[in-house]
């Protein structure tokens, strides 16, 4: 897995001052999308202000419909409000899956936390049944940390 190398990738594009917050999350959405053949589609949701919702902020893959989500439906919602960690290794076994595309078979989605409080979280789909490991969350557990480290609660 290239995940140590992708990570002093993932803090410089943090890094650059010249780019806003929406920038900087699509570039590392399109970098992971593109190093790592199995993550399909990311993106990163967050809390909508005050809204018991999510709303998309950046992504790489096809666009979705699924700009909001409902705290509580879907694999994002419920992330939301359990604040742990939710691989799914096959989307079919779900009944509380949201279906952004037929070609969807898996899907991790791990929370991001400011100041101790779940504020989004940085989602995965993929196309391959059962891809993600434990490498997988540490990886993208980092990345979220990278992120919290450039905003600040009052931003969302």
């Amino acid at each position: 897995m290239p995940f140590e190398s992708l990570k002093p990738k993932v803090v410089a594009l943090l890094s650059k001052q010249e780019q806003t917050l929406t920038e900087k999350l699509t570039a590392v959405c399109e970098l992971l999308k593109q190093s790592i053949d199995y993550y399909n589609w990311v993106g990163f949701y967050f809390k909508n202000g005050d809204k018991e919702e999510l709303k998309l902020k950046a992504f790489a893959g096809q666009p979705t419909d699924h700009v909001i989500i409902p705290f509580g439906k879907g694999i994002c919602g419920q992330v939301a409000v359990s604040n742990q960690n939710f691989v799914v290794p096959d989307v079919k076994a779900q009944d509380n899956y949201i279906s952004c595309s037929i070609d969807v078979k898996a899907e991790v989605v791990i929370p991001l936390f400011v100041e101790g409080e779940n504020i989004g979280q940085i989602d995965i789909d993929s196309h391959t049944v059962d891809p993600f490991s434990k490498e997988d969350e540490d990886f993208l557990t980092f990345v979220n940390q990278s992120v919290a480290h450039i905003i600040k609660k009052k931003d969302f």
